[in-house]
């Protein structure tokens, strides 16, 4: 990852939702290929990652209630939005609509939504086939599933929040994703259903990447764009 660091990213990624949902989980599982425990996030870090001849920038933000003001900044410009929540924990995902919703209102006018349900591992229904880093499907022991906790955010409600994002942006659903495929349930643990969120949402990312790249640099400088470096630089993000 560290030889991508000076590439100009193609699109922007921002990461959203409450503390201790698991989203720095989420991306270290992605771009490193495996699960660490981690601190919470303080204001912003960043990921450059390299998707075929693609860069795109995945931004993890802070989900403190201090740091809340800095979201807006962070979703400037995305071209995506991944809303996280805890399976296990319903006020999550209310959080999504209640506090990080409007934080978007500086992405892009066709931003890309996707919702994902983390820590689907914690559950008592996860039985099933789970992905490892190794690509091994693995199966949850059956004497393990008496200590697992019950899912409180069904699959469906998580649609049903999509859709209602859809309605705030007032953006027609035709132009869109529909709900079944941007809606996941993950586990940054075991690696359950994290590429699938990636690259289903760098997929939907495709031809406004083609698009900007035919375009070509930008041939006037964007203050509010240049003001945002500005203050990164002077702030707390990080690459690490």
């Amino acid at each position: 990852m560290s030889g991508n660091l000076m590439k100009k990213p193609d699109v922007k990624v921002v990461m959203l939702g409450d503390m201790n949902v698991g989203k720095t989980s989420l991306l270290h599982r992605f771009a490193e290929r495996k699960f660490q425990d981690t601190v919470s996030t303080v204001g912003g870090a960043f990921f450059l990652k390299q998707w075929g001849p693609y860069n795109i920038s995945i931004w993890d933000t802070a989900g403190r209630e201090q740091f809340h003001g800095l979201g807006s900044m962070y979703c400037r410009g995305a071209a995506a939005v991944i809303l996280v929540y805890d399976v296990t924990n319903s006020q999550s995902l209310a959080e999504l609509e209640e506090r990080f919703l409007t934080l978007t209102d500086t992405a892009n006018e066709d931003c890309i939504f996707a919702v994902a349900g983390n820590k689907a591992d914690l559950t008592d229904d996860y039985a099933f086939l789970c992905d490892t880093e190794q690509g091994i499907q693995d199966v949850v022991p059956s004497s393990l599933v008496s200590l697992k906790v019950r899912k409180h955010v069904l699959l469906c409600d998580a649609m049903a929040l999509y859709k209602r994002i859809l309605k705030y942006k007032m953006a027609d659903s035709k132009n869109f994703p529909m709900a079944e495929k941007m809606c996941f349930e993950t586990s940054a643990k075991t690696g359950y259903n994290v590429d699938s969120l990636f690259e289903t949402v760098f997929e939907m990312l495709l031809p406004v990447i083609l698009k900007k790249r035919e375009q070509g640099p930008p041939q006037t400088v964007d203050l509010e764009s240049s003001d945002q470096v500005k203050r990164t630089k002077s702030g707390c993000c990080s690459s690490k």
